[in-house]
């Protein structure tokens, strides 16, 4: 599954590095995808807009099994 997640974080990548930013792939456990945002991801007000909004909807798309995306 770790595998899967990987692959659909490189589908979002090019729009997060397009503001300067970028995100890690940390872990994954139970359903539960924990993530790094960096660059200008890192410090930005809307980073858990990003997180929830953005790279959590998508992976529960992609990938029925996430059950949350989580900061680490």
């Amino acid at each position: 599954m770790k595998e899967k997640v990987q692959n659909a974080l490189n589908k979002i990548r090019p729009s997060l590095q397009a503001d300067g930013g970028d995100v890690e792939l940390v872990d994954v456990q139970n359903g539960v995808v924990k993530v790094r945002l960096q660059g200008a991801c890192k410090g930005c007000p809307m980073s858990q807009m990003t997180l929830k909004n953005g790279i959590e909807k998508m992976l529960k798309k992609e990938i029925p099994e996430v059950k949350s995306v989580e900061s680490a």
